[in-house]
């Protein structure tokens, strides 16, 4: 009796002792878990090196701490309204027009919206995923499944469930945080690239704004010149008509303001192509829009480049480079994962019962710890070189976006190079250019006193006066130019003029942009 009762108590312990030690199991696990959850296999993203020069090669005699940003990270910041530097009402309409309709820009707001919905779903994956369902299933059981003779007579059943359904991937190596970090590189990335559309419009509305203006004044010029060439034909008419000179130079007169004509007619077809350019950059067809003529007058600002490293953070595009490489070193890490196991927790608790009466009863109730189909750890073992052909794929990826990034950082100091060294040369070249036009307006004038004098032939005067018109038409050419070198250079820097943040327009696409 006395060691039949020891038996069972020693019994009685160790049955206490097995649900204590798999306590314990379970805690290890635990523990074991949540520190594997810590453990990602991304590789750490470090921005590749770039050369940045001291200077520009094209720069003199900078101050641009006062006028331009310095560099620092801020391509979340505003881009600012730099083409108020022009000191342009119109202009300052346009931009404001264009920010709001432009169909293209709308796009890309368009664009945005959707990665960051996507970066929303990655997201989701970070935690658990609750539904609830509730059905009935109708069976009728085979009678070999039951162990009856085949010609047995089973009945048809009805369960009917009600249940709550709980989805978890516990994060071991990180492949749910990489896939997350890799939405939120994508989302930035598209953000920059708004930002990077939104510079080019306003470069373009500028851009095709000067073009009009320049066309004005070439329209001006020649209307000018039509109606001194009109006045020659006049008086070379009388002088026709009075014998003094030979039919030769009235029908070289008549050529003279037929040409010009001809040519005033040819500016007018450019003007009316550039007016309907404008027009869809504002987002309206071109029959809504008329630009009264306006000629344009020489630019006297002068744009300070900065220094070449704020480049890299005032660039919309370099920086929408630097997020894909972001992107792409956060997907090795997800490709690298695959070789992980993987841990999904799943779970149902409900009610199940025969009649939908009986459904609810506290006697119905049921649950379920772990996967329906399929094992809750899955470890993977042979696939054929799929994982390692995934991880390849996502290194060349990121090697790729980092070559592209290189290169668009040098394309952006190429590009501000480049302007700089136009508005450099047309400088000088403007110069050389008035002084071209005042002889030749000299000229002119001297051939027109020689020619009434009878001193020089009509052919002089004729060559006088064409000269006079193309030094005039290269020097308001040059004005143009100088005005879109101003705008190719504000935009090849960033557009990052530097203006207070509460002066910019709440327009739709910026509203859409700060969702």
């Amino acid at each position: 009796m006395n060691a039949l009762t020891f038996n069972n108590l020693g019994g009685l312990r160790g049955k206490l002792r097995r649900p204590a030690h798999t306590a314990m199991l379970g805690s290890a696990l635990l523990v074991a878990m949540l520190v594997l959850a810590g453990c990602s296999v991304a590789p750490t993203y470090e921005r590749p090196a770039v050369s940045t020069p001291a200077t520009y090669k094209e720069a003199a005699d900078e101050k641009a701490a006062s006028d331009w940003k310095t560099a620092q990270p801020a391509e979340d910041m505003a881009r600012g309204e730099w083409w108020k530097i022009f000191n342009d009402e119109g202009l300052n309409a346009l931009e404001v027009q264009a920010l709001e309709a432009n169909q293209n820009l709308k796009a890309a707001a368009a664009r945005l919206s959707q990665s960051r919905a996507l970066r929303q779903d990655a997201r989701s994956g970070l935690f658990p995923q609750i539904d609830a369902g509730f059905g009935a299933t109708r069976q009728r059981p085979s009678p070999a499944s039951q162990g009856l003779p085949a010609d047995a007579n089973t009945s048809p059943t009805t369960l009917w469930r009600a249940q709550l359904g709980v989805s978890y991937e516990a994060d071991l190596f990180g492949r749910v945080a990489s896939t997350v970090d890799a939405a939120s590189a994508d989302a930035e990335r598209s953000e920059a690239l708004f930002h990077s559309v939104q510079l080019a419009l306003q470069a373009d509305v500028a851009q095709q704004y000067f073009l009009l203006r320049k066309l004005d004044a070439e329209q001006e010029l020649y209307s000018g010149t039509v109606e001194l060439r009109a006045q020659s034909l006049k008086l070379v008419q009388r002088r026709f008509d009075e014998g003094d000179i030979s039919e030769v130079d009235v029908a070289r007169a008549k050529s003279e303001l037929a040409s010009a004509q001809s040519e005033s007619f040819g500016i007018a077809r450019q003007r009316a192509n550039a007016e309907h350019a404008l027009a869809i950059l504002l987002g309206k067809t071109p029959a809504e829009l008329s630009f009264a003529p306006q000629p344009l007058t020489r630019l006297s600002i002068s744009i300070p480049a900065g220094l070449p490293s704020a480049l890299l953070e005032r660039r919309p595009d370099i920086a929408a480079a630097e997020r894909a490489m972001a992107a792409a070193n956060a997907r090795v890490g997800v490709a690298r994962a695959a070789w992980f196991p993987r841990l999904d927790l799943t779970g149902g608790l409900g009610y199940e019962s025969a009649k939908l009466g009986d459904l609810f009863n506290w006697s119905s109730r049921t649950f379920l710890l772990g996967p329906l189909v399929g094992t809750a750890l899955s470890l993977p073992i042979f696939d054929g070189g799929r994982r390692e052909a995934g991880v390849n794929r996502a290194r060349a990826v990121y090697d790729e976006d980092v070559a592209n990034y290189r290169q668009t950082v040098l394309t952006a100091f190429r590009e501000v190079e480049d302007n700089l060294a136009s508005l450099r040369i047309l400088g000088d070249q403007t110069k050389a250019q008035d002084d071209a036009v005042q002889a030749s307006g000299r000229a002119a004038k001297l051939s027109h006193v020689q020619y009434r004098e009878g001193s020089v032939s009509f052919l002089n005067v004729i060559d006088a006066d064409r000269t006079v018109l193309q030094q005039q038409r290269a020097a308001v050419q040059l004005d143009g130019e100088r005005a879109r070198s101003t705008v190719d250079l504000i935009r090849a820097l960033g557009g990052g003029w530097h203006l207070p943040a509460g002066n910019i327009a709440a327009t739709p696409v910026a509203m859409a942009q700060s969702r």
